[in-house]
């Protein structure tokens, strides 16, 4: 079982958080305690405004209850869990709301209590809170029968302490970029190992997409290719702030670029990968239409071809007026016909041509030339 929690204030946010309906299969409002309003927006404010009159900047406290799967709560157990943690949490009695959430066949429960004390007219301490969480849910555990999720607060017994769970924002980030945090800790961890000083970690985090900038709160931060923030330190496997900044000294926190630059460089760069993405397609794309050793060019082929034809066509033309002005009885026989005759159609012409010839010659007649002329000394047929 895992618990989270903390203090915070903005009763409109958490209500728009706990209510919404799209990141989550079912919402289930399962009770308002304390309070005039039985709605979830109208509840949470007026948790809120108990606060009135005192200094307590943060008089709300969230905490989510989650089973590890495949277990799940029943209606006692999941009463039981919500008092047992008020109990520990020093809020007992406290008004307060829960809202059940369900997806993917996992369910947990968001509660929600006002931190003021009305007797007192203060706000409980939330300090311990982690520690607190942690041993709520390995007595829950026990009771339940559920298997033991190991924290890194409580009843470690000489086990390593386990890496940190994303928090709520970095969850939000990761469903809003689609980039998650783990990917981004192993790429920026190999980056480190790789590198023997600060400003080859810096050019090898921007190979790989990322752009080293200056944090509000931290010494330095990375944004990823989607503009996402992380804390270089939390990025880096094993890594200690103090160890960090001393590996990063040679590079001037000032020279580098805010987080909002830092977003406008990141698209930049995602950009530039884009296009040379892009542009290695292409290069691909034409690579596998280039001329290759039976590579024959379509436009010099269609005009071998067509001259071919041409060709063709105005022989056949002459051999067809040849024929035609030819009087002989092959030549009319055959003088509308192609050149490409066939061998039984050569023997058919020459045995014509051999008559013909043959019937001039016993008559002694001279057979005329093409031009339709006798020859000198001859007579003409016709009388």
């Amino acid at each position: 079982m895992i618990i989270k929690g903390k203090s915070r204030s903005g009763p409109g946010a958490l209500a728009a958080h706990l209510g919404n309906a799209e990141t989550n299969e079912r919402v289930t409002l399962l009770e308002t305690r304390g309070t005039v309003a039985d709605d979830l927006r109208g509840a949470l404010i007026e948790l809120d405004a108990y606060a009135a009159g005192t200094r307590c900047e943060k008089p709300l406290y969230h905490a989510a209850i989650s089973p590890e799967p495949p277990h799940r709560l029943s209606p006692e157990q999941r009463a039981e869990a919500i008092d047992a943690l008020e109990a520990t949490l020093g809020l007992t009695g406290h008004a307060r709301v829960v809202v059940m959430h369900e997806k993917k066949d996992r369910e947990h429960i968001h509660v929600v209590w006002s931190r003021i004390d009305l007797k007192k007219n203060r706000s409980v301490s939330d300090s311990h809170n982690y520690r607190k969480h942690e041993e709520c849910a390995r007595e829950l555990e026990r009771r339940f029968g559920h298997d033991r999720v190991q924290g890194a607060h409580a009843e470690r017994e000489g086990v390593e302490r386990p890496d940190r769970t994303p928090s709520r924002a970095e969850l939000r980030q990761e469903e809003r970029t689609g980039i998650r945090g783990k990917q981004v800790k192993q790429e920026v961890t190999a980056a480190f190992r790789a590198s023997d000083s600060a400003d080859a970690f810096k050019a090898a985090l921007e190979e790989k997409g990322y752009v080293l900038a200056q944090g509000d709160s931290r010494d330095f931060v990375v944004v990823d290719r989607a503009g996402g923030i992380h804390s270089l330190a939390r990025r880096i496997d094993g890594m200690r702030a103090a160890p960090l900044r001393e590996f990063m000294a040679p590079i001037d926190r000032q020279s580098l670029p805010t987080a909002d630059q830092a977003r406008d460089l990141a698209a930049e760069l995602e950009k530039r990968a884009r296009d040379a993405d892009a542009a290695k397609a292409d290069t691909k794309l034409e690579k596998d239409y280039s001329r290759g050793d039976d590579y024959v060019s379509q436009t010099k082929a269609a005009a071998k071809d067509h001259a071919r034809r041409q060709e063709a066509l105005d022989g056949n033309a002459a051999d067809s007026k040849l024929h035609k002005s030819d009087p002989s009885p092959a030549g009319e026989a055959f003088g509308n016909a192609s050149d490409e005759l066939t061998a039984e159609q050569k023997s058919r012409l020459n045995k014509i041509q051999e008559r013909y010839d043959n019937r001039f010659a016993d008559n002694d007649h001279p057979a005329p030339d093409r031009q339709g002329e006798v020859p000198s000394g001859g007579r003409s047929r016709d009388r």
